[in-house]
């Protein structure tokens, strides 16, 4: 059966924008708690923001190029670009239009007043505001005029600026242009104090009722907030580049002069101001984006940490609780030899695996340590312990990803502090990004060298591990331990077994792998045995997958699919995909677990992995698949999928249209798999706290209608 048929898939783009949607239907349903609705409406801008910086400069440069060439969906850049800019202006209506409409009367009857022109002020928070000006705003700001001798300065991508029309106090002369960028080192929201309930005005007004004083010989005729978006992908030749680092390093200075690619000004702007920035940033109109409120919505992020307003925030998320296995302080590489363990994150503590190589960088048995880190924290617990490793005489080696979106600054930074410690850092691998994760320790113990591991979905960072699901094994099996040597002598050098074990990789043979275990199911089905594949992921958009998933569904095999962001795949198609299902879980944490279940005519395979099913992963970077055996850990895995594939609350389900419609709209009971999972990590921490304190108890389980 031929399954290319341009109809048979959403564009990429496309369907990420419907994700970002599924993210404001939590900002606009009136069942969260009102600041997590403050929460959600700030991660669609963060969103939207790395979407203009990557996925609209990479479709500009396509059209820029002359490239013809079309996606799955039978689309060719310019149409993609078209139907993006459609969508995003009707996104952002949106955002503002529960910002405006929904969100700030609600914050005013709960006590809290965003003052949303300073013209509004009264005269006595207008004193204090001015005076708050002249004591901490002032001697930050930079005024920059632009004449003859001033060129138009380099507005910084993403930074928030006022701009100005102004003529000078003797009325000679033409109107000039001027500009001041809105410290970031500044707190956006300022409060003021003295008044019933809180009452906070932004940083660019205050700003915008004082600009005069930066200006004296002028008269402000005009003046209005305006924020750019610039191209920010970066172009790195590595076959050329003798040093990947210092290259990076030139290239992210590239980025702050990267084309501008979206141009937000406030609604009402002066006709003159606005022609005058668009020709200076060479803009098209389509790029220009009206704002009907406050630009950049991610201070909301800041605004849910005000203190006084816990009453309006969600209690129900616990605190990560402990992993029954290491609930005591214990040694770990003991509590790993008694067997595999998995832990689900952030419901469980991240400290396991923190411990894990804090423990390794003491114990004198360990002789080697060896980690992929992608993505770590500002302050990460894991490089202090790699740097003491090193300076205790312990082989360590760590391969850093530099090319890591948005993290390459960062990635930087600990690169050379890793180096400066005496540490062996590799710097990723030319062509590809090293996304896998996974950490080696090599231990010295009484029967021989003992080969220690951990594998994970997640990134090796202490603090997005409490707010993203990931799920991470520990094992000491032998034939994991060779191959995650394997995978390191890969990393380091240019060796490569010929026999692997457990582990699959990408780009070498992972995408096979999958398709393999799909088509395997296939035959399953057709042979009328048992057949079932449960798969959850970030993203789905790889054609030779979905043409694997189709022929499977033909045949008959069940399919459920658990996809958070993208999703090209489409349901519905009469003898293509009658029998798969997608669902996506926006909730109070991040999904970004990666867990594939394969029925195998009854004798079940589950594997997790650093991959989603996209191009990218599977062709371009290095990634991990490795199976969970462990009949225990199997049960916690399809736990983990069952309960999602039952969530009627955050849950939404992917319709033949395209659209995605809230699971719970046809439901008879609530079930929150977040929250269910959060009660049932409490409940399993204390269940052995209180068998540590030689009491039986059995925790209920009882959690229908939570």
């Amino acid at each position: 059966m031929d399954f290319s048929n341009v109809a048979y898939y959403t564009n990429r783009e496309l369907s990420w924008l419907l994700f970002d949607k599924r993210v404001l239907g939590e900002a606009k349903d009136k069942k969260n708690p009102l600041f997590e609705r403050l929460k959600f409406l700030s991660i669609t801008a963060s969103n939207l923001d790395e979407f203009f910086m990557v996925r609209v400069a990479s479709l500009k440069d396509m059209v820029n190029a002359g490239y013809k060439k079309k996606d799955i969906a039978g689309l060719t850049a310019s149409e993609q670009l078209a139907q993006v800019n459609e969508e995003t202006h009707k996104l952002v209506e949106q955002q503002y239009a529960v910002y405006n409409r929904s969100l700030t009367p609600q914050l005013m009857d709960n006590g809290l007043h965003i003052i949303r022109h300073h013209e509004d002020l009264c005269k006595e928070d207008a004193l204090y505001v001015d005076r708050y000006f002249s004591d901490n705003v002032y001697p930050v700001l930079t005024p920059m005029a632009v004449d003859s001798s001033r060129p138009f300065p380099l507005i910084r991508n993403k930074s928030l600026n006022l701009g100005a029309l102004m003529k000078k106090k003797n009325g000679k002369g033409e109107m000039e242009f001027a500009t001041v960028q809105v410290p970031s080192v500044l707190s956006r929201i300022v409060p003021i104090p003295g008044s019933e309930g809180k009452k906070v005005i932004l940083l660019e007004e205050v700003i915008e009722r004082n600009i005069h004083k930066l200006f004296l010989n002028y008269d402000i005729v005009c003046s209005y907030p305006f924020r750019i978006m610039r191209n920010a992908d970066l172009s790195i030749e590595e076959d050329e580049a003798e040093d990947l680092l210092e290259e990076i390093e030139k290239q992210l200075k590239k980025r702050q002069w990267g084309q501008v690619i979206r141009l937000e000004v406030e609604a009402g702007i002066d006709k003159k101001l606005l022609k005058l920035i668009q020709e200076e940033l060479s803009i098209e109109q389509e790029d220009i984006y009206a704002i009907n409120g406050p630009l950049d919505l991610t201070f909301l992020m800041k605004m849910y940490g005000m203190d006084g307003f816990d009453s309006l925030k969600e209690h129900n998320y616990l605190k990560p609780q402990q992993v029954p296995e290491f609930a005591e302080e214990t040694d770990v590489f003991a509590r790993i030899r008694e067997g595999d363990i998995l832990m689900h994150h952030p419901y469980q503590t991240f400290e396991p695996v923190v411990e894990f190589v804090r423990q390794a960088a003491k114990d004198p048995d360990v002789l080697a340590i060896k980690q992929t880190l992608y993505r770590v924290s500002g302050h990460s617990p894991i490089v202090a312990a790699l740097e003491q490793a090193a300076e205790n005489g312990k082989q360590v080696s760590v391969l850093v990803e530099l090319k890591a979106r948005f993290d390459e600054e960062n990635n930087i930074v600990w690169a050379k502090k890793l180096e400066k410690a005496g540490c062996h850092v590799i710097y990723g691998l030319v062509g590809l990004k090293t996304h896998s994760k996974i950490t080696l320790v090599v231990r010295r113990e009484e029967h021989g060298i003992r080969r220690y591991v951990h594998l994970g979905t997640g990134n090796y960072n202490d603090s997005t591990a409490k707010l993203y699901t990931d799920v991470g094994l520990f094992t000491c099996s032998e034939s994991i331990g060779e191959d995650a040597t394997a995978v390191f002598n890969m990393l380091s050098g240019y060796s490569e077994p010929r026999n692997w074990n457990k582990l699959s990789l990408a780009p070498l043979w992972l995408k096979d792998r999958f398709r393999y275990l799909i088509d395997r199911e296939k035959e399953y089905a057709l042979q009328g045995r048992p057949a079932h594949i449960i798969a959850k992921m970030n993203s789905l958009c790889d054609k030779d997958i979905i043409e694997s998933l189709y022929a499977a569904s033909a045949a008959g095999v069940k399919i459920e699919l658990i996809i958070r962001g993208i999703c090209c795949l489409k349901v519905g198609i009469e003898g293509v995909s009658e029998n798969i299902t997608v669902r996506s879980i926006v909730g109070n944490y991040l999904e970004h677990a990666r867990i594939f279940y394969f029925e195998n005519d009854g004798k079940p395979e589950y594997y997790c992995a650093s991959a989603d099913w996209m191009p990218r992963n599977l062709e371009r970077r290095v990634e991990i698949l490795f199976p969970v055996e462990k009949p225990q850990l199997q049960e916690k895995l399809r736990h983990i999928l069952d309960s999602q594939l039952k969530d009627t609350v955050k849950a939404s389900v992917l319709l033949p249209d395209g659209s995605y419609e809230k699971a719970g709209k046809r439901a008879r009971e609530e079930y929150n798999a977040q929250l269910i999972f959060c009660l049932e990590a409490r409940e399993a921490a204390r269940a052995k706290k209180d068998l540590g304190n030689k009491r039986v108890f059995i925790p209920e389980m009882h959690h229908e209608g939570v």
